[in-house]
């Protein structure tokens, strides 16, 4: 996406001329063009003195014209930095462009103080109907506005840091270190700045037409195209207020803003350009995001920083630290008033030491490790993240143009008192409550249209399905999102069903579809429900592959199972799941002969799938007598992988349809001695691996445990090789205290021939030698109460 320009600097065309007591003197009979760095608090600061000593008719600022018609919002109190103009194409809401603006970008302060001078203010970049319509023409060149990883490298060499050049230039390795000291630093430091406003804007300004005469554009091809609209702009103005006109813009533009340059070339410039229909919007925006780590082309390294600079009167570093101390004491850090007069010094000696007007960034981050984290760079990271960068959340008034799905979306949030956040955080849903329930269906048809405001997540109470838990996060870019979906319809439910409706007929996939009908049900859609459903048995009726049966009937059974938790009715989802059941019972066995070695590891898949979802049927004791003698078939047909009959005998062992007894003959017979050591190898891991509570089977059952310890200790050593990657993969998926009491075992010996210990004789280590029934039977009491009180 597109965001604002990266350059650096300040610069005029002009001369620059002293404006003292007050009154208003303007340079020459041209134009006052103030180059700046996007997102700079020294060049904001910077602009707003000279707009006061110069006091223009006109402001025009770097931006897309579209955005003029939404300037007045911000001077609403609502209208909260950072905030971002949004432009999106009317057909393809996908293509989109931001500009940002925080309360420290130099544009903002512009904005804002010729609406506090009622002076007109304008956007004269080129328009994004332009930009957006060519942002997917190669042939438009390479925008400094846009991250390219990856892009021609011979092109990116060609583009040029200006702020990294003027820096090397004065003997800095470190461009940001640059700009504090020579700028951020100025109105602290004393000097010249605070006496004439405009003197900075003249001697960076010479800088960038020195780079722009060694360097021509940069390699920044779009600029001059943009430029030249800048200049036709600047003479309408020029023509409607005279030549008291300023113009806030980046400071590499200046050069190109002051030099003479004839209407037809310009206009020769813009002839052709491809345009499409936009609209455009404000939308809250994040420090985080003005953050160049996010891939942003126009990004600073510390915005929080720069906020701090911005925002402080007086005594930066002294209230910089304070801040610093109140975030590690929010996390239990001990850190005292003294450290903070600590820091302070240390920050100050840093500064002198290294030749700087103030300590910057660099010298209060190595005194805050220093002295309140005490050397670790483990808190600083904390102070890294949530205060040099920062969690800001700007906000935007509710009169901003916004789609209609938007302005819903928006009533359905303040409703269920879900305000978007930054920060992420749990949400822990009961469905029983309607307010839960409501929110929890936004969520789910939100996900649906694409919009990942909220992602479900493993909840930390009961896992029974009247409980959800969602992660949310709410980012700026989910705007776009919400533009995209509302092709789909003018209110969330509406443009849910309607996405839904559009999936079920281009869904080609039985497993999409079932996936799809889970969807609808968790989100309540009932008018997309029975298209889904005349999908899901077309799909079905068609699908003669087990493979795709299988894996659809898993999300039928949850479907099913949702859908009594919300009291929506399943009744035909129910009849096709049932069919596609019966219908695995039939083929699942001839499809696992004949597999090779992955076909075997994804039909074992498919086979835990089902026999969870035939569990999850509801009145189908017939259909789960036929499921355990498929089992029953698998778990002893030679034909099938030993992966695949290893899992069928321990679904049965584990639903008690096979004794201990038989589930033990099984293993002797696929560990005998004539057979396969892979094969041998694969059943083990099929019984005891993949599935929760294999390792605590063999802690519990000495003979299983024996007769795997009594094979593997028959492996030949040129078959051991092959099978160890296979026996590892089975065994390293226990916990650690499974492996280590399996260890213990192993190394005193286990009762190999079959018997189990008998009362006084030693058991498993840490139990003891028999059952004490009284004990056992103290813990029932309150093990009722766990599962009566989480019972779904």
């Amino acid at each position: 996406m597109t965001t604002a320009v990266t350059t650096a600097g300040h610069g005029t065309g002009p001369a620059a001329v002293t404006a003292s007591g007050g009154e208003k003197r303007w340079p020459g009979r041209e134009p006052l063009v103030l180059g700046v760095r996007h997102h700079g608090p020294g060049s904001a600061r910077a602009v707003r003195a000279a707009l006061d000593a110069a006091m223009p008719r006109a402001v025009l600022i770097e931006g897309p014209p579209e955005g003029d018609t939404l300037l007045p919002l911000a001077a609403d109190p609502a209208m909260v930095p950072p905030v971002a103009l949004l432009a999106h194409a009317v057909d393809d809401p996908g293509r989109a462009a931001f500009w940002p603006m925080a309360a420290f970008s130099p544009e903002w302060v512009a904005i804002r103080w010729a609406q506090g001078h009622d002076v007109p203010v304008r956007f004269i970049d080129l328009p994004a109907a332009h930009s957006l319509a060519a942002a997917a023409d190669p042939t438009w060149g390479d925008d400094e506005d846009e991250a390219h990883p990856g892009g021609d490298d011979e092109a990116a060499s060609l583009r040029i840091d200006p702020l990294a050049v003027l820096a090397e230039t004065a003997g800095y390795d470190d461009p940001e270190r640059w700009w504090e000291d020579v700028v951020e630093h100025r109105g602290e430091s004393g000097g010249a700045a605070q006496v004439d406003p405009l003197a900075s804007f003249a001697v960076v300004g010479e800088a960038m037409a020195a780079l722009r005469e060694e360097y021509g554009h940069g390699g920044r091809d779009r600029d001059l195209v943009r430029e030249a609209y800048m200049r036709v702009q600047l003479r309408a103005t020029r023509r409607e207020f005279g030549h008291e006109v300023a113009v806030v813009c980046g400071a590499w533009h200046v050069p190109a803003l002051t030099a003479k340059s004839t209407v037809t070339a310009d206009r020769a410039l813009l002839k052709g350009l491809p345009k499409v229909r936009t609209e455009t919007t404000w939308v809250p925006w994040t420090h985080r995001r003005l953050a160049r780590r996010t891939g942003y082309g126009a990004g600073i390294d510390s915005p929080g920083w720069y906020a701090h600079l911005f925002g402080a009167t007086d005594r930066p570093v002294e209230r910089w630290m304070t801040k610093v101390a109140g975030l590690l004491r929010d996390e239990d850090r001990f850190v005292s008033s003294a450290h903070v007069i600590e820091a302070v010094r240390l920050a100050g000696t840093l500064a002198a030491m290294r030749g700087r007007p103030l300590a910057g960034l660099g010298e209060t981050t190595d005194a805050v490790r220093a002295v309140m984290c005490e050397g670790s760079d483990v808190p600083l990271e904390l102070v890294r993240d949530r205060l040099v960068i920062g969690d800001v959340l700007g906000e935007v008034p509710d009169s901003a143009p916004a789609v209609p799905l938007q302005r819903d979306l928006a009533r359905l949030q303040r409703g269920l008192r879900l305000k978007p956040e930054l920060l992420e955080r749990e949400l822990e849903l009961d469905l029983r409550k309607q307010t839960d329930a409501a929110r929890s269906r936004l969520l789910h048809r939100l996900r649906l249209l694409g919009v990942d405001w909220g992602a479900p997540a493993a909840g930390r109470g009961s896992s029974g399905t009247f409980r959800e838990t969602w992660r949310l996060r709410w980012e700026p870019e989910l705007f776009v999102k919400v533009a995209e979906a509302g092709v789909w319809g003018t209110t969330v439910l509406g443009a849910a069903t309607a996405r839904a409706e559009s999936d079920a007929a281009s869904a080609t996939a039985l497993a999409d579809v079932t996936t799809l009908a889970e969807r609808c049900l968790l989100a309540e859609l009932p008018d997309a429900l029975p298209v889904v459903m005349k999908a899901l048995a077309d799909r079905a009726a068609l699908d003669a592959d087990v493979g795709h049966l299988a894996q659809a009937l898993p999300a039928l059974a949850r479907s099913l199972r949702y859908g009594d938790v919300r009291a929506t009715g399943t009744a035909a989802l129910g009849e096709v799941a049932t069919g596609l059941a019966e219908r695995i019972c039939v083929g699942l066995p001839p499809a696992c002969t004949g597999l090779d070695t992955d076909g075997a590891v994804e039909m074992r898949g498919h086979l835990d799938g089902v026999h969870t979802a035939i569990g999850l049927l509801a009145g189908s004791d017939e259909l789960s007598a036929r499921w355990t003698e498929v089992l029953r078939k698998l778990a002893v047909r030679d034909s099938v992988p030993g992966v695949i009959r290893g899992r069928a005998a321990r679904l049965l062992l584990d639903e008690g349809r096979l004794d201990e007894d038989e589930a033990a003959r099984l293993m002797s017979l696929a560990l005998s001695p004539g057979t396969p050591p892979a094969d041998a190898a694969a059943w083990i891991e099929g019984f005891v691996g993949g599935t929760a509570g294999g390792g605590m089977l063999l802690v519990h059952d000495e003979r299983l445990l024996g007769l795997v310890d009594a094979w593997l200790t028959s492996v030949p050593p040129d078959a051991f090789t092959d099978v160890l990657p296979l026996l590892r993969r089975t065994f390293s998926a226990y916990e650690p205290g499974v492996r280590r009491t399996l260890g213990e075992l192993v190394r005193r010996g286990p009762a190999a021939s079959g018997t189990v210990p008998a009362a006084g004789e030693p058991g498993a280590p840490g139990f003891g030698a028999g059952i004490d029934e009284a004990r056992a039977d103290a813990v029932l009491p309150v093990l009722r109460l766990i599962l009566e009180g989480d019972r779904v």
